[in-house]
């Protein structure tokens, strides 16, 4: 697969939907190696995170064709309103399915970009698989917020920024989930430049991508609550960031909700930055491997600042 190629094209594509995001350099962060730490401010990207990356490449993708299909996809999270927005201005019509439970703050999120919002089932996986079913019942775009090679090319978008913003990157740190923005990233980076360490930071309460590659393959985890939601959660069977993850990813970390709490609350207190708690994991990373990077020049993708006030309070109290 050309990365290179696909992402710089992608980049070029949706260039003007997107935010072109700050590489932040931290002082407080650089002083722990005695080298350089950038924080990669997804966290500035429309709706919130990186997710309009990938979403605004695979609907733009999309609206291309003759008689654009509708979309359908599942979410209640970054993705749900990422897709909404991108459909808004795309002009492109669909749905997008929450579970029925679902907090009404992100319901009105999704709601605010322009969306049609449905209702069903009583948790994300039974509102996926309904999503699925009705999108191949009636010839839908089912969007995958990570198994989707138009998806990969977006999120790797931030890479390419990052990539024009520094000459010399020694290692980045990158929180996983479903694996798609360390695909594309890490892809990207990789291509250019093949010595770069890539560190997937993974809360330990839901640390599926990470477990399935120690077993060899996609593996079924149960999750416990986590202050990263956003990288809460399965992986979908077949899913075409496996073996991108497993290439390109040289070192899983895990890290505790303490450690998490830590990452976020750095962000507050030294950097002025608010972010959520996928973000947070990813500076917890880095915090937990602070020793072996003296000297060197290190990016933290701040992948994204959609922390709800409740969850604010909790870690502050």
């Amino acid at each position: 697969m050309e990365f290179e190629k696909n992402i710089k094209n992608t980049a070029e594509r949706i260039a003007r939907f997107t935010i072109r995001t700050p590489l932040q350099h931290s002082p407080y962060l650089s002083k722990m190696i005695d080298g350089n730490v950038y924080l990669k401010l997804e966290n500035t990207q429309k709706t919130g995170s990186f997710k309009f990356r990938g979403a605004m490449s695979k609907i733009s993708s999309i609206a291309k064709s003759k008689n654009p299909k509708k979309v359908i996809t599942a979410s209640t999270g970054n993705h749900g309103a990422a897709c909404s927005l991108a459909m808004s201005l795309k002009g492109v019509d669909g749905s997008i399915y929450v579970p029925k439970n679902a907090h009404q703050n992100k319901i009105d999120k999704i709601k605010l970009y322009g969306a049609d919002v449905k209702y069903y089932g009583n948790d994300c996986v039974e509102t996926e698989m309904h999503a699925k079913t009705i999108s191949n019942q009636h010839g839908f775009s089912y969007i995958s917020p990570y198994n989707d090679m138009d998806i990969i090319f977006g999120q790797g978008t931030v890479g390419y920024e990052i990539e024009q913003d520094l000459d010399i990157i020694d290692a980045i740190f990158i929180s996983v989930g479903g694996g798609g923005l360390i695909s594309g990233v890490g892809g990207y980076l990789k291509s250019l430049k093949g010595d770069i360490n890539i560190f997937g930071v993974s809360p330990i309460n839901s640390c599926v991508m990470h477990e399935s590659i120690k077993n060899g393959q996609i593996t079924e985890l149960q999750s416990k609550p986590t202050l990263s939601d956003g990288t809460a959660g399965g992986v979908e069977s077949g899913s075409i960031t496996f073996d991108y993850c497993n290439e390109f990813i040289d070192e899983f970390i895990t890290v505790t909700e303490e450690e998490i709490k830590t990452g976020i609350l750095t962000c507050i207190d030294f950097e002025h930055c608010l972010v959520e708690g996928a973000a947070g994991a990813a500076v917890a990373g880095f915090l937990k491997k602070k020793e072996h990077l003296k000297g060197m020049d290190v990016v933290i993708v701040i992948c994204g600042g959609n922390v709800s006030s409740t969850i604010l309070k909790q870690i502050t109290a």
